[in-house]
């Protein structure tokens, strides 16, 4: 009897350490029987350290500082809620909000996100399947390149463009040809991670925004793992208070010189420069 009373013991313990919540593992059923695996997901925290205003009227489609300048990549045509422009890509003064100068897209094109390598900006299009490339100082584009997915977001790690398609993948092209490199799927704890848009590369990371969500997703490049999320729900919250036809969060942009991190969204009357924890 004192036997059967141990085991007893011991099979509670079991299931009771078994059912535990952890900070580093998550349960799933399938109706069968219970597994568990690491969460390897840090979450990081975000504060704001300045406000600037935005142009409502953009809807941000991508976001870059370069060489301290800040550039804006629009949607708009044919797709675009009411109210918006054309499609542009802009150069904006920060402090203002206010376009410095614009170049508007044809009503066909639908922009995308945008980057920066070497002077040169790429824009990418939705639906068109065209990279559009401009020089700068001047905006003056300059070539067309071909896009074999949808356009949604783009970044540089100074070598590649890496572009994302609203899908769980990223796409690693020639910056000169736009020759498809690597194709690299990106995962949340083993499972595929949907709806990535746009993206800025930050000191060995790739930074993405997850469509309709309130994350930032930090991206390890090689390996296509998320090892953080960023929750801008409070930031997103407190746009809504202040402009109800705001839309979702879009656009991240990182000023390599000063070490500054910039977001906004589609229609945001706000521009945050924001600090990340570890």
């Amino acid at each position: 009897m004192r036997r059967l009373f141990t085991v007893s013991i011991l099979f509670i313990l079991i299931a009771a350490f078994l059912g535990c919540d952890s900070n580093n593992a998550d349960k799933t059923n399938d109706g069968y029987n219970n597994t568990y695996r690491a969460n390897n997901v840090a979450n990081i925290s975000i504060s704001v350290i300045k406000s600037y205003p935005h142009d409502t009227a953009s809807f941000t489609q991508g976001l870059v500082v370069y060489k301290g300048q800040l550039y804006e990549g629009t949607g708009g045509a044919e797709y675009s809620p009411v109210g918006s422009k054309f499609s542009q890509l802009l150069r904006v003064n920060i402090e203002t909000g206010k376009a410095e100068k614009a170049v508007s897209l044809a009503p066909q094109y639908f922009g995308e996100g945008i980057t920066i390598l070497n002077d040169t900006v790429y824009q990418l299009t939705w639906r068109e399947h065209k990279v559009f490339v401009y020089t700068l100082p001047d905006l003056k584009k300059v070539k067309e390149l071909p896009l074999n997915t949808e356009g949604w977001g783009i970044t540089t790690d100074g070598k590649q463009l890496i572009v994302s398609d609203g899908s769980s993948n990223l796409y690693f092209y020639e910056p000169s040809t736009f020759r498809l490199m690597r194709t690299q799927a990106v995962t949340q704890n083993g499972d595929l991670s949907f709806n990535l848009n746009e993206l800025e590369y930050i000191e060995g990371y790739v930074y993405a925004n997850q469509w309709q969500q309130p994350y930032i997703y930090k991206i390890e490049p090689e390996s296509g793992q998320i090892v953080g999320r960023i929750d801008v729900t409070q930031i997103w919250e407190r746009i809504k208070r202040i402009d109800p036809m705001a839309d979702v969060p879009n656009g991240i942009a990182y000023d390599a010189e000063a070490k500054k991190i910039y977001i906004t969204g589609k229609k945001w009357p706000e521009l945050y420069e924001v600090q990340l924890g570890n």
